[in-house]
């Protein structure tokens, strides 16, 4: 324990030394005030909580971990290079990272390949499982989309090697494009507001809507400076909503996203990294509220995420996808409906007229 604590010291103090360094030259989101933007932060809908950081930080550093796999096996997906029309092939890599192919196009949430989701390549969260495509066994993608800043879902070297190889389009929510672009000044990111809409092809859009979270990647020098959100793709085939990490709240940013897109055909939703309750309860939802978000969104079929890649709470490893059938069975729902896919696991999502 004093090892790891001691490593995990250095690799904090490092972080912030490396931060204030480069803090001088960092820019961030610049433009008018809103609902949901100070003119300096971005925040959700209603009161904020006063979340104790320093607390959990050290409540999670210090607290008995249950135990993670070191690394599982995994059973690699070599994906086709294009799935045509109303059929849609969505293969599950790990975490947050999912790749999504229809109507000829291939679309990657979250993109994650690092071993680490960390500022430092030596220390922090460690992979327990490979990502389940080889990241030379990826098709070329046409679209990224990158939820928010948080380290298992930015991952800047991972998509700055796909910018390199294949020119996608990425969106993400404001702010995070400035992100990108100081890493590395070629990469072009359409930033987007809650609200916002941009057309991808014919009949498809991707719009951007909220979600209960929140961002830094420096601690209190850049908390909230940049946006987070929930990503709609419509389809001619059914629309599909990726939430990278989100708590539940009162359910109000799935009613909204119902209410405005109708069912959808497929829901990417978050299901772990939730214990303790005290603090996670606010920005990231469990898995029984997963399925209530699933049955506020109408979903014909979701999919789980956030769960068994990285140990990033005191959640034990296989407890969301258990928690998953259990909260599942208890609405007399079948497991089928809402699935929690292994690394390299693939899924064809029928289409909505099979309801």
């Amino acid at each position: 324990m004093r090892k790891t604590l001691l490593t995990l010291a250095l690799a904090l103090f490092a972080s912030l030394a490396l931060a204030l360094s480069l803090s001088a030259c960092m820019t961030y989101y610049e433009g008018p005030e809103s609902d949901h933007f100070d003119g300096t932060q971005f925040h959700n809908h209603g009161a904020q909580p006063d979340l104790p950081y320093a607390r959990i930080l050290w409540e999670v550093i210090t607290a008995p971990h249950p135990p993670w796999p070191e690394s599982e096996t995994v059973a690699y997906d070599k994906p086709p290079k294009r799935v045509p029309g109303a059929k849609m092939r969505v293969a599950f890599v790990g975490h947050a990272s999912v790749l999504i192919q229809t109507q000829n196009l291939n679309i990657l949430t979250d993109p994650v390949w690092s071993e680490r989701a960390s500022p430092v390549s030596w220390a922090g969260p460690k992979r327990s499982q490979k990502p389940g495509i080889k990241l030379n066994d990826l098709p070329p993608i046409d679209i990224i989309l990158v939820s928010h800043n948080h380290y298992d879902h930015m991952d800047l070297e991972t998509i700055a090697a796909l910018w390199q190889r294949d020119k996608p389009l990425i969106f993400a929510p404001l702010g995070n494009d400035r992100i990108l672009a100081n890493y590395d000044e070629r990469i072009k990111a359409i930033a987007m507001d809650w609200g916002d809409s941009q057309p991808i092809a014919a009949q498809m859009e991707i719009a951007l809507e909220p979600m209960f979270h929140w961002s830094t990647r420096w601690g209190a020098i850049d908390r909230n400076k940049a946006l987070w959100g929930a990503f709609v793709i419509k389809t001619p085939s059914g629309a599909i909503y990726f939430v990278g990490d989100s708590g539940f709240g009162n359910g109000r940013y799935y009613k909204e996203a119902k209410q405005k897109y109708g069912a959808f055909r497929l829901a990417i939703l978050p299901i772990g990294t939730y214990k303790p309750r005290w603090f996670f309860n606010y920005h990231h939802q469990d898995p029984s509220q997963a399925v209530e978000a699933h049955q506020i969104l109408n979903a014909f079929r979701s999919m789980g995420v956030h769960f068994g890649t990285f140990d990033l709470s005191l959640t034990p490893y296989d407890e969301p996808a258990q928690s998953l059938r259990r909260a599942l069975a208890k609405e007399n729902l079948g497991e089928n409906v809402f699935r929690a896919l292994k690394p390299g696991d693939i899924w064809w999502i029928p289409t909505e007229d099979q309801r």
